[in-house]
């Protein structure tokens, strides 16, 4: 018995037709026919009913199935602990990363672990935030870093970058630049520009908003600091930033914390608790990156 006997059984058990299941495994039908009547001949029994026109599991292939890919589990386990303790880290690592953020500090993490594990393919997407969330639960991205206001999402384990408080920023001559205390109520007796719905910097605002039952107008959203900025420094409206975004546009404008929103926006990279070698590498590369003295 083969490992590549149990790949392409399961394989048409899965596609329940032999010619998908060819093309899936990429040999010719014949030669996946021939392999698994072989494997038939071995076990002494027959793994498939035939006689349709889908290829159906008899008693003797349910049986087998789940065995079947418990081995070839089994077997890719062999390999990944093979290559934990040489180093031989290959594949694909897809990251995510929250719209209109330019940490470097995350290029500089990616560019590091490129250098140490040149074998892995790295892809980078954006998105929002609640959608990068599910795309690492599903799997489907290894790593992400996000805006929330959740510290870890439900699932996920995660590691906070930053966590700021919110504030509103205005031009010199608007009446919030003259108050020394504004609260959420003083902001949205204005309109607002702010970060689209599904970032945690928009979450964290939405809550505080619920909470004291205040309904404010978003009369603009932008995924980018800079749009936003530039939005409210045309006075469209005023701006809800986090600290350190508004500390890049003091030239500009006033930024008053507003201080009843106690709860902190953050920005966490996250990932599944049963993770690659190669995510977990990549956490390693991040770490030192976003811990790394600020030269200023």
């Amino acid at each position: 018995m083969e490992l590549r006997q149990l790949e392409y059984f399961v394989a048409v058990a899965e596609e329940q037709n032999f010619t998908r299941a060819a093309e899936r495994v990429h040999i010719s039908q014949s030669g996946v026919s021939a392999q698994i009547r072989q494997l038939e001949r071995e076990l002494g029994a027959e793994l498939f009913d035939r006689s349709a026109r889908t290829a159906t599991l008899t008693v003797a292939g349910k049986a087998a199935l789940e065995h079947a890919r418990a081995a070839l589990a089994a077997a890719g386990a062999v390999g990944q602990a093979v290559g934990d303790v040489t180093g031989l880290i290959r594949g694909r690592l897809t990251v995510g990363m929250v719209i209109g953020c330019t940490l470097t500090p995350l290029f500089d993490a990616l560019a590091a672990f490129h250098r140490a594990h040149p074998g892995v393919e790295i892809s980078l997407l954006e998105d929002n935030s609640d959608r990068l969330v599910e795309g690492v639960r599903a799997g489907t991205i290894d790593l992400a870093l996000i805006g929330t206001a959740t510290a870890t999402p439900d699932g996920l384990d995660a590691l906070t970058i930053i966590s700021e408080r919110l504030v509103v920023a205005v031009p010199a001559g608007h009446p919030l630049a003259k108050q020394r205390r504004v609260t959420l109520r003083d902001v949205v007796a204005y309109p607002a520009v702010c970060m689209p719905p599904g970032t945690g910097l928009r979450t964290v605002f939405d809550q505080a908003c619920a909470t004291q039952s205040l309904q404010p107008t978003i009369a603009l959203q932008a995924s980018a600091a800079d749009a936003i900025a530039d939005l409210a420094a045309r006075g469209l409206a005023v701006a809800i930033l986090s600290t350190s975004m508004a500390e890049s546009y003091r030239d500009r404008l006033t930024a008053r914390t507003i201080d009843d929103i106690e709860t902190p926006a953050l920005l966490a990279l996250i990932w599944k608790s049963r993770h690659s070698p190669s995510v977990r590498e990549l956490l390693l590369h991040s770490r030192q990156a976003f811990t790394k003295p600020d030269p200023a």
